[in-house]
């Protein structure tokens, strides 16, 4: 175990400045263009309902499963009482998930614990799948869990860094986008069962101020980030 936890939790040195940036380009470019969006907004919906998913826990509501579905669309679902705080911390985490997630993942490769991050993956995508309840959603998590194991195993430590970074920027960037879908679906009348939506029917605030909050952790994620990222000054070297 100690040798295990030494490999883990050896640090290693950031890709040059250029390759950090190309990494961050490459994420924007996969969150922005709608063609690839519509395939990579899964990764974004795992790290969603993996935050309702671990909040339900930590406020002690049974936990019943999770179901990821074709459309990118999922739904956690637990048990316990309809009302107070666990419910709506429940309620809470999923849209900010993602930001926090990218977010903690930034820290940690910042720091250099490229290894260590990528294992805290491959743990959360484990505990997930013991909790999914659709095909779709075990598919997408062995998946994801298998590209994740295969880059820790057999990628080199350069490749396995810069990795490490373009998924931390998705998520990042990633974490911006759904809340402005939501608003733009909510002003449409096509989300009325929102989380934002919930939130306002367990709170006296409206669900608008919850789009807000959401934005506003997501930005707040971002550019915490960036600044944890991009080394200053810039060094291309």
């Amino acid at each position: 175990m100690n040798e295990v936890w030494v490999h883990l939790t050896t640090t290693r040195d950031a890709p040059p400045t250029w390759a950090i940036l190309v990494a961050a380009l490459v994420a924007l470019v996969a969150v922005g263009s709608a063609v690839s969006w519509r395939v990579s907004r899964g990764l974004i919906t795992i790290a969603h309902e993996g935050g309702h998913a671990l909040v339900a826990v930590l406020t002690r509501r049974k936990l019943q499963g999770i179901r990821l579905h074709s459309d990118t669309s999922g739904v956690t679902l637990t048990r316990g009482r309809p009302t107070g705080p666990g419910m709506i911390l429940t309620a809470l985490a999923g849209y900010v998930a993602p930001s926090l997630l990218g977010l903690g993942g930034a820290w940690l490769i910042s720091e250099g614990y490229v290894t260590l991050l990528l294992w805290a993956v491959l743990v959360l995508l484990a505990c997930m799948l013991l909790l999914i309840r659709n095909l779709f959603g075990v598919l997408s998590l062995v998946v994801t869990g298998g590209a994740v194991f295969a880059l820790s195993w057999f990628a080199a430590d350069e490749v396995q860094g810069i990795c490490a970074y373009l998924a931390v920027w998705f998520l990042l960037f990633g974490g911006v986008r759904p809340i402005m879908e939501l608003q733009r679906k909510r002003r449409r009348g096509r989300a009325p069962d929102s989380d934002a939506d919930q939130l306002a029917r367990l709170t006296v605030l409206p669900g608008g101020f919850y789009i807000l909050f959401f934005l506003l952790v997501a930005v707040a994620s971002l550019a915490g980030g960036v600044a944890l990222l991009v080394p200053l000054p810039l060094s291309f070297a």
